[in-house]
């Protein structure tokens, strides 16, 4: 089908404003670039408190978003913001969480973890991997129930999110109930149909793929690690359960797809859903693209039925 309305007035606005692709960029300019002004009225919560937790290279930054009204331990979504391991923040996924947060009932703890090319590869996942046992160990003071903890993300956050619990099940680290996957990266192949199809014109092209993985994973023989690419994991067996959402026009939406077909052949329970007619970080455009809030809707859900007493 074709890039629906509420997509195409997006792409139109950002041909307009000439904005340069990531690849022509380095990582600080995109980092200024990347940061899209906050809404107007975030997204209320009950609390949110922000948080230093030791990693094993250093503190890591966490922000905990709590429910309004919650009264007991809840499950809680550690979550890991999109950007290509090189962009992003705390900041440039508030709202995401809010929503996150706000639709299930749920606690959401964000992780700020290091960014490349200053930190490459395993430094992102292993700070996650990192907050995810911190949170687990310390779930009764933080009001979280330990057997109901989902680790989740977008684009590299949801990368880092397979990565973490693959680690978790080999490594023998906390239960993890259950993974939020928003378009995840994969794979580092670049030859899918859909990076074929998508390869300029969607928001993130394949060019920019390539940059972004050239700045995290610069070694081509570290990139067939599974913690850099979870779709080359000798077994996908004893993972949890997964929902996978995915973008038509989106250079990653094969990797995505494969993943969550490789994980239900390993015995997982995973639904996976293509949202027609939108493009690669159409999830953080709910005030702008109709179908984001439909699929923030199927991950707050997801998380209840998952996470919920």
């Amino acid at each position: 089908m074709p890039v629906d309305q509420d997509t195409q007035a997006v792409l139109d606005l950002l041909r307009t404003l000439g904005a340069p692709d990531f690849a022509d960029l380095t990582p600080e300019a995109a980092r200024g670039l990347s940061m899209a002004p906050p809404p107007a009225v975030p997204t209320p919560v009950g609390n949110v408190e922000n948080r230093q937790i030791p990693g094993r290279a250093g503190d890591i930054p966490l922000r905990i978003y709590s429910p309004a009204g919650s009264t007991s331990a809840t499950g809680a979504l550690l979550f890991f913001h999109g950007g290509g391991w090189v962009i992003g923040s705390l900041d440039s996924h508030d709202e995401t969480c809010r929503l996150l947060c706000s639709g299930s009932g749920l606690k959401v703890v964000s992780v700020d973890y290091r960014l490349a090319p200053e930190t490459r590869f395993p430094g992102a996942v292993e700070d996650c991997y990192d907050a995810t046992q911190w949170v687990a160990s310390h779930a009764a003071a933080l009001g979280i129930d330990a057997s109901r903890i989902a680790v989740g993300g977008d684009s590299a956050g949801g990368n880092l999110a397979a990565g973490v619990a693959l680690m978790a099940r080999d490594q023998q680290g906390p239960a993890i109930a259950f993974q939020l996957l928003i378009y995840p990266v994969t794979d580092a192949r670049f030859d899918t149909a859909s990076y074929i199809a998508n390869a300029e014109g969607y928001l993130l092209s394949r060019r920019a793929m390539q940059w972004f993985w050239n700045h995290y994973v610069p070694r081509e023989e570290e990139r067939t690690n599974p913690y850099a690419s979870p779709l080359r994991a000798a077994s996908l067996a004893d993972l949890p359960p997964a929902l996978v959402l995915t973008a038509e026009f989106d250079p990653l939406r094969d990797e995505g797809e494969a993943y969550a077909a490789a994980l239900r052949k390993a015995g997982v329970a995973v639904q996976a859903t293509r949202y027609d007619g939108v493009v690669h970080g159409f999830f953080g455009m709910p005030a702008n693209v109709a179908k984001a809030r439909a699929a923030i809707d199927q991950a707050t859900r997801a998380l209840r039925n998952q996470l919920g007493e």
